[in-house]
This record gives structure tokens, C-alpha cells and sequence, in this order.
């Protein structure tokens, strides 16, 4: 489907005399000291590298310190929706250069963006792995490269630019979720993204929300879907400009019956964005995102049942609900082309929350012989994250080399209060009351500070050749205080220290305009979070020398965009993922056993991703497009033991959980003047629940193989009018009884089923 971006750009006019020489206001003076304090090499190469430049560099400094003005001029872009392209040079004041990547178009896809379908959204993306938690599409639950998906926790989520994991230290899981209706594009950098943006092997994955139109006081946009299982789902954003105020605002609501029995859930996300040019090189912009649902979760399946109906529930009370406000203000300082500086202070805060009856899929919940129904247990997270960034970038000549210096300061003060295991109501309803004397038989903050700094520089060898060499150092501390009614909590690391540095190389080749050469190699970590640390009965200890993952990944490719539009990427990487977090079984000099969290073994990954699309015909009245992602990964344990029966068995030779062989994604869209259809397939290959790579499913579906499944996608729109567009579509066109993963822990041991056949009908008026 064809989308039209369309943006205008126009300098604002503030009625003054505009002069070759800028007074030196405050706000310019304290913009220049944030600058010194976050790429102070770069002012003192500054000086000597323009007196080496010559006069022609001096000019051209000049005429960048010179206030123009410039006429409006409407720039129209054409993609398809969905398409994936390489991500440019510099993405939100970061250098992206040797790096593998990919910016997804989301704005104008007919596909069912009410219920987040990842297998449609990211279709040609190679080798991202969906998992499916819960059909309500409350959730993205993506990763790459054998990594866990769960809550998309592998990567560095931001919108906008603004980071919005939980809490790094403590659970990186993304609980704030923007409905997709709002998103323009989605960039993912890989793992080489790791020096730029810390704690994580993934790299990063930012959402970047629609931006309003700008020649208009006013607009009004709103997409709503209806479909089966009970789907209802509105969203509505308005947006313009008044004055030199630009504004953006959303809300949106959702509701849904869900797939399985005892499977409902509803959202609801609001959206505010107001940015203000303050003078001609500084602007503003403050923001407000909140994402809230409540899920009814209807438990884990056996096989068995699964086999036999793939829609049951085992549980009729469980409920899940996170509630998620992030708040940021952002400064952008452009004193020259030469030059920018990015201040961001953002936070995140609220709740994640839930009320549950536990157990494997084989343990119902049914009431007493009397009648009565067993009390739920509750739990509550609590987090109060607040980040300070500063990114600056500066283009510098030095001796005859072009560079490019990106360099960066990141604070973070997180606190994580998790209440856990209260004893709570008897009841069916979402209910965190605890019981009439009851208490939280875990209450602890895990509390951590960080301070990071990176710097990478580009420099140009050849007008063909660029090198990029970073580092990064971190230096963190994890407190964690508070109470464990069955332990004593200064049995386990109670102060945890996070200090080390990291390195990393990138290199970009083009040898032809439209063909780059790309590879990097990169040094990663991830922290030990607080269930790594947290013993969760008496019987388990925490080694107190227990490390941070670490590892690194390496990576090269080609890619390529022809003048007829073809268009690929393909390339290969090893990751190793060392020091990964697990458990083993000991003895105590009693004799007695107990199980001891700890670094338990070392993964690699090796594999290749590939991504192909290519015009099939285009004529005046009509364009079909093909496309293709696929990927292979070799992931095996290269060292390691876990516990079997009070003994330690050796891991090494095996797979790694969730890491599927091969991921494939292919098909085929159409467009007219109005009318857009795209059928798509999606294969993924079978996988292992655990580390031992267990074959045959246990009598509680928490171990066993996961069958591979092929899935394909119907969807489609017709324009109405300039005004109205509708959408329509089959999802699971066989409705194929399949599901992606068999949780270890949240939200239960078992068989998660997915979605079944289902269809959608869309209304959208005024798209975009």
C-alpha cells in the first residue's frame, strides 16, 4: 500500500532584523557550557582543525553562523506501509553509520494495528521473533538473535527518543505500551547499538510517534476497528499549529473478549506533545504518554488439552495490569549544521500489578467441598525511574580527515518496590485488596544509581571508507533493602556494583552510490536484575558473587536500494552472550540440598538475516510488489550446567530456548488508486522450552518441544475518499491452533495458546 508522507518546511518569522553577527543571549552562553560538559574535546580540536581547513571551511562556517530566511517548501515522500529501509546516518542525534538496521513505515499499513500483530508489523524485518504472551494485544513481545522476548526486555524501548523500560536494573520489561494506531515508523538498531544506549544485547527499538500538520491550526485523525472475539477499538488524535506552537494529542480506548475463554482485556492510552521553537537554534519539547490495561488471564494448557481445545482456560480469577506514565522535556540546540545538542530529562512511573491464583495447568482452581474458594495471591510493583541524557554531535576537520564526534552523559536513579506474595480476596473480580491482617511476605526496594558516558567518533579514511570507534563506561550501584518473611535478605548481594568499560568498532563501505558494506564488532552487558538476585523460596541462595551478563556481538553485511526500486540487505553475526543467569544444586555441610542462583553457562549465537523486495509490476494504474525476510540462527550453550534431580547436568552442545532455526516471511501486496490487498506467510521453526532441550511435553506443558508453525495473513483497504479510507482483513487465514513459547515463570508454566482465525473491519477518516 502506498503511504504519502508530507511535511513542511518553514523557518518561523519573528518579525526582527536578522544580522550576520548573533548576540550572545543567555540561553545561547548556557546552551554552549551544556555542550562543553559533553564534548569538550571537540571545542579544543575545533580552532586548530579550521585554521588547517583553509579559507573555503572558514566561509563555510561563517555562512553556517548566518540567520536566513527561506521559503516554505512541501517535501513528498513515497513508501510503501510496512517497508523496511536502512536507517539514515544520523537518527535522533545518534550515528547509526556500520551499524545494521532497519526503520519500519507503520503510518498507512492496513493491517490490524488494534490488536498489534508483530508477524504483520514487522514482517520484513529478518529474523525478529513474536511472541504471542496473550492474543489481547496489549503487549509487543518482540527480540532477535535468540534472545527472550518477553516484554520486548532484550532491547532499549523508547518513544520519541525517550526511554521507557521500567527499570533498567531492577525488571527491564516494557510495560508502557502506545497504541500502533499513533506510531509513524519504528527504528531498530542491533546489537552494535550497545555503546550508545548501555544495558542491553538487543540494541534499540524506538517508536516514533505521528507528528501533527504543521500548516494547520488544527486537524483531526481517527482510526476505529471492530472484529471478532468482542474487538472494539477507537483512537482519535488531533494536532496543528498555533502560532510558533506545534501540538499533538491521542487517546485512545480498546476492548476485546479474547481468543480463549476468560481471556478479556481493555486499554486505554493518552498523548500529549508540545514543542516551541524558543529562538532560532534552540527549541523545546515536553511530552506526556500514559498506557493502562487490565487483562483477565486465563492460565496455562497441558498438551493434552490444548490438543483437544485450544480455547480453554484453567483459570477464571486471574488478573494482570500495569499502569505506565512517562513525562520527558526535551532541548534541541542547532547553532550550526555543524553542531547539535540534545538535553532530555524524562522519567517513568507507576504500577504493574496482579491478583492470581498460581500453579501449573494441571492444578485447577475450584472451590472446596464447602464451597469455598481459595484466596489469591497479589502482587505489586512500584517504579519511580527518572533519567537526565545529554547528546551532543559535532562535524570537525582535523589534518585532512572529515569526522564526525558523538558523544554522551546518562544519569539514572531507579527505584523498584516490590511487594510481593499478599494474601488476598477470594473473590473472581481485580481486586488488590489483602486480607484482614495479611501482609506482603516480600517487601524491598531495589534501589540503583548509574552514571554512564559513551563517545564514538566517524571518521572519513576515504570518501568511500568510514570508520567508527566508541566506547563506553558505566559505573552503577544496586541497593537492595527491605524484608523477605521466609529469608534473610543479608543472605543475598545486597550491594551490587556495575563498573566497566566498553568498546566497539563500525565500518561503512560504499563502493557504488546506492551499494554499503557494513559490519561492526561491539562489547555488551546486562545487568542482574532483581528475580536474578531474589531468592524465591528459603530453600534457594544467591551467590553472593554473582556477575553481570556479558559479551559482544559482531556483525557485516550489504545493502542496497536501486534506482527500480529493488531492494535487499543480507548479512551474518555471532553474539556471545557469557556469565547468563540460571541456577544449581548443592549441598550444605549438613547434607542438605538447595538450589543456588548464580552465572550458570555461556551461549553463541551465529546466524544470517536476510531481507528482499522488488517491484513485480508497475504501471500507471497499478503497482504489485513482492517481498521476503528470513533468517537462520545456530544457537548453542558453549558452556554450562543446571540442576536435574539434586544434580548438576552439563548443557553444553544444546540449543537455546526460544531461539527458532529458521524464521521466514514472504508475500505480496497490491495497490491501485484505491484499492491496497497484501497476503502475507510467515513460518517459524520449532524450538525448546528449556536448556536440557526436553522433547517430549511433561504432564503440565512447562517442558517439551514448540512445534514449528506456517501462518498466512490476508488484509486490505479501499479509499473512499480524500477524507475516509476503510480497512479489512483475515488473520490466521486457517485458522492454524498454534502457540510461540512455553513461559518459565510469568504469567505461568504451560501452553500459552495464540490467536485463531479472526477478521477485522476498519473505518479511518482523514489518513495520513
Amino acid at each position: 500500500m502506498a503511504e504519502v508522507a508530507s511535511v513542511m518546511i518553514r523557518l518561523p518569522d519573528d518579525g526582527r532584523r536578522h544580522h550576520s553577527s548573533v548576540r550572545e543571549t543567555p540561553v545561547r552562553i548556557a546552551a554552549r557550557v551544556v555542550w562543553c560538559v559533553c564534548a569538550a574535546t571537540s571545542l579544543v580540536a575545533s580552532p586548530v582543525a579550521r585554521a588547517q581547513q583553509g579559507p573555503d571551511s572558514t566561509a563555510r562556517y561563517a555562512r553556517d553562523s548566518v540567520a536566513r530566511r527561506l521559503a516554505g517548501a512541501i517535501i513528498t515522500a513515497h513508501r510503501p506501509a510496512g517497508a523496511v529501509s536502512a536507517a539514515p546516518r544520523l537518527m535522533a542525534g545518534v550515528l547509526t553509520t556500520g551499524a545494521r538496521s532497519e526503520v519500519v513505515g507503520i503510518a498507512g499499513t492496513a493491517s490490524n494495528t488494534g490488536e498489534k500483530i508483530g508477524r504483520q508489523l514487522f514482517a520484513e524485518v529478518p529474523g525478529l521473533f513474536v511472541y504471542d504472551m496473550d492474543g489481547s494485544g496489549n503487549q509487543v513481545n518482540i527480540s532477535t538473535r535468540g534472545l527472550d522476548a518477553h516484554r520486548s526486555w532484550e532491547f532499549n524501548v523508547r518513544q520519541n527518543g525517550v526511554g521507557v523500560n521500567s527499570d533498567v536494573y531492577g525488571y527491564p520489561a516494557s510495560h508502557y505500551s502506545a497504541p500502533m494506531e499513533a506510531v509513524d515508523r519504528v527504528e531498530l538498531v542491533r546489537g552494535t547499538a550497545a555503546l550508545q544506549y548501555g544495558s542491553q544485547f538487543g540494541g534499540l527499538l524506538n517508536y516514533v510517534i505521528r507528528a501533527p500538520d504543521t500548516t494547520r491550526a488544527a486537524s483531526f485523525e481517527s482510526r476505529s476497528t471492530t472484529g471478532s472475539t468482542g474487538l472494539l477499538s477507537t483512537w482519535n488524535a488531533v494536532g496543528g499549529r498555533v502560532g510558533r506552537v506545534s501540538y499533538y494529542a491521542y487517546s485512545s480506548l480498546r476492548r476485546s473478549d479474547g481468543y480463549r475463554r476468560n481471556g478479556a482485556s481493555g486499554s486505554d492510552a493518552e498523548y500529549l506533545s508540545v514543542a516551541l521553537p524558543v529562538v532560532r537554534t534552540l527549541s523545546i519539547r515536553a511530552e506526556v504518554g500514559r498506557s493502562a490495561y487490565r487483562y483477565q488471564q486465563p492460565g496455562p494448557l497441558s498438551d493434552s488439552v490444548f490438543a483437544r481445545e485450544p480455547r480453554a482456560s484453567t483459570r477464571a480469577r486471574n488478573w494482570y495490569s500495569p499502569d505506565i506514565l512517562v513525562p520527558s522535556l526535551m532541548a534541541t540546540w542547532t547553532p550550526s549544521l555543524a553542531t547539535r545538542v540534545t538535553v532530555l530529562a524524562s522519567g517513568v512511573f507507576g504500577s504493574r500489578s496482579s491478583v492470581a491464583v498460581g500453579g501449573f495447568a494441571t492444578q485447577a482452581d475450584t472451590p472446596s467441598s464447602a464451597g469455598l474458594w481459595s484466596a489469591r495471591q497479589v502482587d505489586i510493583d512500584r517504579y519511580d525511574t527518572r533519567s537526565f541524557e545529554i547528546r551532543g554531535m559535532q562535524d570537525l576537520r582535523v589534518g585532512s580527515r572529515d569526522l564526525t564526534l558523538s558523544a554522551g552523559i546518562a544519569l539514572a536513579d531507579n527505584d523498584l518496590w516490590r511487594r510481593q506474595r499478599g494474601t488476598g480476596s477470594t473473590g473472581s473480580d481485580y481486586n488488590l485488596t489483602l486480607a484482614p491482617g495479611a501482609a506482603f511476605q516480600r517487601s524491598l526496594h531495589y534501589l540503583s544509581t548509574n552514571v554512564a558516558a559513551y563517545a564514538e567518533s566517524e571518521v572519513r579514511l576515504t570518501p568511500a571508507w568510514v570508520i567508527v570507534p566508541g566506547v563506553r563506561v558505566e559505573r552503577g550501584t544496586t541497593r537492595m533493602r527491605g524484608t523477605l518473611a521466609y529469608y534473610d535478605p543479608a543472605d543475598t548481594p545486597r550491594d551490587i556494583r556495575h563498573n566497566f568499560p566498553l568498546f566497539g568498532l563500525r565500518s561503512s563501505f560504499r563502493p557504488a552510490a546506492n551499494v554499503e558494506w557494513y559490519g561492526g564488532w561491539s562489547q555488551a552487558y546486562r545487568p542482574m536484575i532483581l528475580k536474578d538476585v531474589l531468592p524465591e523460596t528459603a530453600t534457594e541462595r544467591t551467590d553472593p558473587n554473582l556477575r553481570d551478563a556479558r559479551g559482544w556481538t559482531i556483525e557485516s553485511g550489504v545493502r542496497s536500494t536501486t534506482a527500480h526500486a529493488v531492494s535487499y540487505d543480507v548479512g551474518v553475526f555471532a553474539m556471545r552472550y557469557a556469565n547468563r543467569f540460571g541456577m544449581l544444586t548443592l549441598t550444605d555441610p549438613t547434607g542438605a540440598p538447595y538450589t543456588f542462583k548464580t552465572n550458570v553457562g555461556t551461549a553463541l549465537t551465529r546466524g544470517i538475516e536476510a531481507r528482499a523486495s522488488a517491484p513485480l509490476t508497475v504501471t500507471s494504474r497499478a503497482t504489485v510488489r513482492a517481498f521476503g525476510a528470513a533468517s537462520f540462527l545456530h544457537a548453542r550453550y558453549v558452556g554450562g550446567a543446571i540442576p536435574v534431580a539434586g544434580r548438576n547436568v552439563s548443557i553444553t552442545g544444546n540449543e537455546v530456548e526460544s531461539a527458532p532455526r529458521w524464521i521466514l516471511r514472504s508475500g505480496l501486496s497490491a495497490t491501485t488508486r484505491a484499492i491496497a490487498v497484501r497476503a502475507q506467510w510467515s513460518y517459524v521453526s520449532a524450538t525448546f522450552a528449556d536448556a536440557l532441550n526436553t522433547v517430549t511435553p511433561n504432564t503440565t506443558g512447562a517442558v517439551g518441544r514448540v512445534p514449528s508453525y506456517a501462518l498466512t495473513d490476508l488484509s486490505g483497504a479501499y479509499t473512499i475518499s480524500v477524507h475516509a479510507r476503510a480497512t479489512a482483513g483475515i488473520n490466521n487465514f486457517f485458522n492454524r491452533q498454534y502457540f510461540t513459547k512455553r513461559p518459565q515463570f510469568y504469567p505461568g508454566p504451560g501452553v500459552w495458546p495464540s490467536d485463531g482465525r479472526s477478521v477485522y473491519l476498519g473505518l479511518e477518516l482523514n489518513p495520513r
